[in-house]
Parts: C-alpha cells; sequence; structure tokens
C-alpha cells in the first residue's frame, strides 16, 4: 500500500498564489503523479499530471497558471497555483499510479485531500 499525503491548502484572495505539496511513501518505478479537485456539488476532475520523466499535463481552466513538478529521489510532487480564481475553490487530491496509460485517469493511491478556498 502507498500512502499520499497533501499539504498546503488555505484561504487565498482572488488573484493570489498557493502551493500544494504532495508526498508518497513509496512508489513503483516510473510512476506518475496528478493532482485532481472537487468542488461542492461536482464532481472530482483532473487537473494536472506528470510521468517520472518529466512530462506534464493540464486541464486547459488551469494551463498558464497552474504548474506540476517532481522532486523523484524525495516521492513529492509539487502544484504551484498562480492567478487564482473563485472557480478554483475545491478540495485538491494527490494521487499516483505507476507508469504509462493515460495521465488524466487510472491512478490507485490517493490522498485524503486538501481545502483550498478563494475568495472574491
Amino acid at each position: 500500500q502507498v500512502r499520499v499525503v497533501e499539504s498546503g491548502g488555505g484561504l487565498v484572495q482572488t488573484g493570489g498564489s498557493l502551493r500544494l505539496s504532495c508526498a508518497a511513501s513509496r512508489t513503483a518505478s516510473y510512476y506518475d503523479m496528478g493532482w485532481f479537485r472537487q468542488a461542492p456539488g461536482k464532481e472530482r476532475e483532473f487537473v494536472a499530471g506528470i510521468t517520472w520523466s518529466g512530462g506534464t499535463e493540464y486541464t486547459d481552466s488551469v494551463k498558464g497558471r497552474f504548474v506540476i513538478s517532481r522532486v523523484n529521489a524525495e516521492n513529492t510532487v509539487y502544484l504551484q497555483m498562480n492567478s487564482l480564481k473563485p472557480e478554483d475553490t475545491a478540495v485538491y487530491y494527490c494521487a499516483t499510479k505507476p507508469g504509462g496509460g493515460i495521465l488524466y485517469g487510472g491512478y490507485l493511491y490517493w490522498g485524503q485531500g486538501t481545502q483550498i478556498t478563494v475568495s472574491s
């Protein structure tokens, strides 16, 4: 079993920035890591994903504002969120899976989530 723990959530004003961190207890070789979010009353959606080698993918609504990065030696992934909007308010989840396949799905191990609230 892989334990995934997010940190860095909180309250921020519109236009502000936050950085989320996620640490995995252990990983398979060449694993992917991703961020998802779920707003009240909505389904969970893919936000960003990153491969072992640094390939990235983003949902359209965050392109140009969010940046995903990782430190493989530390089993850690980050999500730098800039120019935040009220519609970014959600619980953000980190997830990991063995590498390969699509970056926006198929994740096996999930964190508990961290709340991001963007005030207008």
